[in-house]
C-alpha cells in the first residue's frame, strides 16, 4: 500500500483508539450519576430532575463515540451466516463489496447530523423537560462521533482491499514507524 494510505490507516485508527477508550470510561460517569439519582430519591427523598437525562446524554455519548473503536476491533454485529464459511481473503473481499452501503449510510447520517447541530446552535435548541438542558453538546459530539466513524469505515477499507491483496496492514491503535 502507498505510504500516504498506511499513514491515515495509522492515524485514524490511533484517534479511535484514544477515543474509544476514553469512551469506556464514561460508563462510570453514567452509573455514578443514576447512584446520585437512587440515593438523593430513595434515601434523602430529594430527587434530582437532571439525573435521569444527564445518564441518557452520557450513554449516547457512549455509544456515538465508541462507534469508530468497536468497528477497528471487529466487535460490531454482523450477520455471520455465509461471511463465516469464507477465507480471510473472500471476507476481505465482502467487506470491500459492502463498505459502499456503509460509507453511504454513514454519509447520509452526517449530513442530517450537521444539519441537525446547526438548527440547535441557531434556535438555542433545548430538551423540552423540566431540567430544560442544551441539545448543542450532545449534537456535537454526534458530529464528531459520526466523522470519526466515517474515516474508521475508510480505514477499515484500505485494510480490506491490503487484505483482498494479500498484504497486511497491522498496528491496532498504536503508532508505529511506517
Amino acid at each position: 500500500m502507498p505510504k500516504p494510505i498506511l499513514l491515515y490507516v495509522k492515524y485514524v485508527d490511533y484517534v479511535s483508539t484514544k477515543c474509544g477508550r476514553l469512551a469506556m470510561y464514561m460508563i462510570f460517569i453514567m452509573i455514578g450519576t443514576l447512584l446520585l439519582d437512587a440515593v438523593t430519591r430513595n434515601i434523602i427523598n430529594y430527587p434530582l430532575s437532571w439525573c435521569v437525562e444527564m445518564a441518557q446524554f452520557t450513554m449516547a455519548a457512549y455509544y456515538i463515540l465508541g462507534g469508530a473503536y468497536s468497528m477497528q476491533l471487529g466487535d460490531h454485529v454482523r450477520m455471520d451466516l455465509v461471511y463465516d464459511t469464507c477465507s480471510e481473503r473472500n471476507k476481505a473481499r465482502l467487506d470491500v463489496a459492502t463498505s459502499g452501503c456503509l460509507l453511504f449510510y454513514l454519509g447520509a447520517l452526517l449530513y442530517g447530523s450537521i444539519s441537525s447541530t446547526i438548527y440547535a446552535i441557531e434556535t438555542g435548541q433545548r430538551k423540552f423537560s423540566m431540567w430544560n438542558p442544551s441539545m448543542i453538546p450532545i449534537k456535537v459530539i454526534m458530529v464528531f462521533g459520526i466523522i470519526l466513524m466515517l474515516l474508521q469505515a475508510i480505514s477499515m477499507l484500505f485494510k480490506d482491499i491490503a487484505k483482498a491483496r494479500g498484504e497486511a496492514i497491522t498496528h491496532e491503535g498504536e503508532v508505529p514507524n511506517v
